[in-house]
């Protein structure tokens, strides 16, 4: 409901541009940082440890960027994979992109990419009955777990 209730400029120009040079990893959910692209958390995620990979240059389409920053997008998205393996026992994923307006996407400007961890079980009466996702960790909590799994991962 906050993404819902925030007015859509109060973010500025764009928000992945801010998220990408402003240098507070920590406040932004920034886990990992690239030459081309970055990884941040999703600050209102569908599930616990919900990503998004996003490249730092300013494009809606995904065939405007150059290919060695479409080729380290889909590198991120693997190593994220990896990661979240390890770092919260991830059984699969949900991984995807909503390009343009008519097809989801809430930031049309500045294309990004979706991975959404998923476990066995994950999905229970709540968001049936109760219209309530239910988080398993905070997002500062999560954010340091996976900055330091990316940190130690090496890349």
């Amino acid at each position: 409901m906050g993404y819902i209730r925030t007015a859509k400029n109060e973010f500025g120009p764009c928000l992945f541009c801010d998220k990408s040079h402003m240098g507070k990893d920590e406040d932004d959910l920034v886990v990992h940082r690239g030459e081309n692209a970055y990884i941040l958390m999703n600050l209102y995620p569908y599930n616990n440890g919900h990503l998004m990979v996003v490249p730092y240059d300013h494009e809606k389409n995904f065939d405007d960027l150059q290919p060695d920053t479409q080729v380290e997008m889909m590198n991120l998205m693997s190593q994220a994979m990896g990661v979240l393996r390890e770092s919260l026992d991830a059984d699969g994923f949900n991984f995807g992109a909503n390009f343009g307006e008519v097809a989801g996407a809430g930031i049309k400007e500045h294309l990004h990419l979706h991975l959404v961890p998923r476990w066995i079980g994950d999905t229970n009466f709540m968001p049936v009955m109760g219209h309530t996702k239910v988080m398993v960790d905070g997002l500062k909590e999560t954010r340091k777990q996976l900055a330091e799994a990316f940190a130690k991962n090496g890349k």
